[in-house]
């Protein structure tokens, strides 16, 4: 079973797909593009649309045959929030917007699946195409589950995708187990006593304390969990004061939290407005936290990713699937959708001298796409064969 023949020889078309996506990026909830051109190529393939679906996703269903057997595939829509350095033809034309996450690759492999299933119909049952919108940390996944999801088009198994540079074009990973870190976002203001910067004793300075909390914020990770229990505090952002001559009233500390555990997010979310409320009190100050927790762990079914190990071995050879290594510590919302079907979240290589994620001279690496679109079609044709059926 090597990579799909049909497949390879709409290699051009699929590039000229995501040079197209890629030149169009969209933040979430706002893929209104996106989605059209997306439901516009299913329905061209012949395949049901559904639209809508959290908003602004889009769902595809393709049935052969009367069987109730169902494989679900999911691929991401949204772009990212950052000014695209790059200068090749296809792209970003929004400043300030670029698909700096691989989403635009995604999508395509997806469209490219989609394309062979419908033509060539050599399965039984039913594929239900997830094309999910706002994956970076807006809850695309929970809005469409909250649509009714796995309601409308339930699914026995879900595969997805991400592309991973540094991995060489060609390498897949299957691994069982936590795959992503559990990630939240957080919000510190502190609220003190403003006054003329000549004369620091009329004022209680939230500066002060807010520089304070920085480094104890560190001692959660330190010294609150145990040395087995990886996690990362990161304070990213500190905001305060207009003037150089005006000790400010408010201070804010922003930043993001990793864990493999809902266990420890949540004292780490406590622990945090201990030490916020209790500094802050200390100076004659207040504390007001806002934790937001955006994305459960990953984790990926055993016997499913087994399953989908296999298929890769048969694509590209077992010396090309990675089956253990440790998670990362970056996050993804498929995590709400693998709570409810068992899934497999795979990797992709693309590329050992592929710029890294989330960086401006990303690029999706089109090379990748037809392996990544020969997965999605093969784990639909092996696990829906008709003699199975």
């Amino acid at each position: 079973m090597p990579l799909i023949d049909d497949i390879v020889a709409m290699e051009d078309e699929l590039r000229a797909w995501r040079r197209d996506i890629h030149a169009h990026p969209e933040l979430g909830f706002e893929e209104n593009r996106t989605a059209d051109f997306v439901a516009t190529k299913l329905e061209e393939f012949g395949i049901e649309v559904h639209r809508g679906i959290g908003k602004t996703g889009v769902v595809g269903v393709l049935k052969v045959g009367n069987e109730i057997q169902s494989v679900g595939l999911r691929a991401d829509m949204d772009a990212l929030p950052i000014l695209e350095a790059n200068t090749f033809d296809h792209r970003s034309r929004h400043d300030g917007t670029m698909h700096a996450c691989g989403h635009d690759g995604h999508t395509t492999m997806l469209l490219g699946a989609a394309r062979y299933l419908a033509a060539s119909q050599d399965f039984r049952g039913r594929v239900n195409f997830i094309f999910q919108p706002a994956e970076e940390g807006i809850g695309g996944a929970r809005a469409m589950i909250e649509d009714g999801l796995f309601e409308q088009f339930p699914c026995d198994t879900l595969y997805a995708m991400h592309n991973a540079p540094g991995l060489p074009v060609g390498k897949f990973g299957a691994v069982a187990g936590i795959r992503t870190a559990a990630g939240a976002f957080y919000d510190i203001d502190i609220v003190g006593k403003g006054a003329h910067g000549a004369f620091p004793d009329q004022s209680v300075d939230p500066v002060i304390i807010a520089s304070e909390l920085v480094g104890a914020l560190q001692t959660i990770v330190s010294r609150n969990l145990r040395p087995s229990e990886t996690a990362v505090v990161s304070v990213t952002q500190i905001h305060s004061g207009d003037a150089y001559n005006v000790i400010p009233t408010r201070a804010r500390l922003s930043g993001t939290v990793r864990c493999f555990s809902m266990g420890v997010m949540q004292k780490i979310e406590s622990r945090m407005t201990e030490l916020a409320s209790g500094l802050a009190a200390g100076y004659g100050a207040k504390a007001e936290v806002d934790f937001r927790t955006l994305f459960h762990p990953v984790v990926n079914d055993k016997a499913v990713s087994a399953y989908a190990g296999d298929i890769c071995d048969g694509l590209v050879g077992g010396d090309n699937v990675v089956r253990e290594g440790p998670p990362g510590t970056g996050s993804e919302d498929f995590s709400f959708m693998s709570e409810v079907v068992p899934s497999c979240y795979l990797i992709l290589g693309n590329g050992s001298g592929s710029n890294p994620l989330h960086n401006p001279d990303y690029d999706f690496n089109d090379d990748a796409l037809v392996y990544g679109a020969s997965f999605f079609a093969s784990v639909v044709e092996e696990t829906l064969k008709p003699e199975a059926a």
